[in-house]
């Protein structure tokens, strides 16, 4: 029987960061839900707060950081507001965590086999030698060959894409509900990425986890996640099903995202581009954050915050275009 608890709920989530020029709202009411064994993407320009969010969830914003405002709830149990020691046990366990970087996850003075062997150790009450049997058919499942002997070789005897698959073997070890993966395959190669993607979608299929994938990558999106949410400037534009976003984007921020996605159709010479940048956190304009590049403002756009409006096939959109007559949604 399933559940109609999402496995993760995020509501109204607020970041800040103080500084010598104010308080910066990195996160501004950020709200969102990912079902058990669902993909969700989340899109976004750099700034956009695609990884503060993962960070957030996970407990790991830096100080002087710190969620202001909001819940973030897994499985029916709040771990927003949970102790550092309670919220340990939750990272690692519940929710595992694949970087960008895979050397800012692996310890270059220690084997893959201690590393390995001490996570999954930390959170299941198992010995050695059946720890070290577990993190080989970890290793063997993300596709590292010859797993049995390469385990006992340090990081740096692995190539770029190698190390990505120990980090996912590492995110998975203590078999998570929810994986977090940011920008996962943003340093490798076109191909070692459709590898990684594959790895990060099988494995969580056949066990069951579901993901949050932070990516820039609209392609990735397409070709990985059941459904994307679009952020700006700290912001929730658009969340919807992968294919209807694609197809038909309703916001026009996200309209001009897949503007900017080239095709091998496409007889133009230039792409579509949004006019202007992302605000800098300490000037976010008044009402809707994206209005100053927008190229179907109004002036209700320039006063009024609009919130996520339902629409049809389970979408929200952030946006006055979709405000009913005569209803006030902001």
């Amino acid at each position: 029987m399933v559940s109609n608890v999402p496995l993760l709920s995020v509501r109204d989530l607020v970041v800040e960061f103080p500084t010598r020029r104010g308080m910066l709202r990195a996160l501004d009411k950020v709200s969102f839900d990912i079902a058990e064994g669902e993909v969700l993407g989340m899109v976004g320009e750099s700034g956009a707060g695609k990884s503060i969010t993962g960070s957030a969830i996970i407990g790991l914003i830096e100080p002087p950081g710190r969620i202001a405002g909001g819940e973030v709830w897994l499985r029916g149990e709040r771990i927003d507001n949970l102790s550092e020691e309670r919220m340990r046990r939750v990272r690692g366990r519940r929710i595992g965590m694949v970087f960008q970087d895979p050397l800012t996850s692996l310890n270059p003075l220690y084997t893959i086999a201690d590393q390995l062997i001490e996570t999954i150790r930390t959170h299941a009450d198992i010995g050695e030698k059946a720890a070290r049997d577990r993190a080989i058919g970890l290793l063997d499942q993300v596709g590292i060959p010859a797993a049995r002997r390469r385990i006992d070789d340090y990081p740096h005897h692995f190539s770029g894409g190698m190390r990505q698959r120990v980090v996912i073997a590492l995110a998975l070890a203590a078999e998570p509900d929810l994986v977090i993966a940011d920008e996962p395959t943003t340093a490798l190669d076109v191909s070692v990425q459709a590898q990684i993607i594959d790895v990060l979608k099988e494995i969580c299929a056949e066990r069951g986890a579901a993901v949050m994938l932070i990516t820039h990558d609209m392609g990735v999106i397409a070709e990985t996640a059941d459904r994307v949410a679009v952020l700006y400037a700290g912001r929730m534009a658009e969340i919807g099903p992968v294919a209807d976003v694609i197809k038909a984007a309703e916001h026009p921020y996200t309209r001009g995202l897949m503007g900017s996605i080239p095709t091998i159709t496409q007889t133009g010479d230039r792409l579509t581009q949004i006019p202007g940048a992302m605000p800098r956190l300490n000037a976010i304009p008044a009402g809707c954050a994206f209005n100053p590049r927008c190229p179907e403002v109004m002036p209700r756009c320039r006063s009024e915050r609009p919130e996520l409006l339902p629409r049809a096939q389970g979408r929200q959109v952030a946006c006055w275009l979709y405000a009913r007559e005569g209803v006030r949604h902001g």
